[in-house]
């Protein structure tokens, strides 16, 4: 069973209509969509580099031995 039998298949021209559609619809909001889409992509990605960080520093620094001081 196909799931989208009545889509049978998107070459170029279809591709260029759908999004020529798509254009139309959304119109001046596209480029806001778009720009806020760049931004959230670019947080994430300072996001995961922060993470990657700090596990570099965990697996890199030697543990440090805690002695107790005591006071007799």
């Amino acid at each position: 069973m196909l799931p989208f039998a009545f889509l049978p298949s998107f070459n170029g021209p279809e591709i260029l209509i759908v999004g020529f559609v798509a254009l139309l619809v959304f119109g001046n909001r596209l480029p806001g969509v778009m720009r806020s889409l760049g931004k959230s992509v670019t947080e994430f990605k300072k996001g995961v580099s922060g993470i990657e960080e700090d596990i570099d520093k965990a697996v890199n620094t030697p543990e440090k031995t805690v002695t107790k001081n005591t006071m007799e």
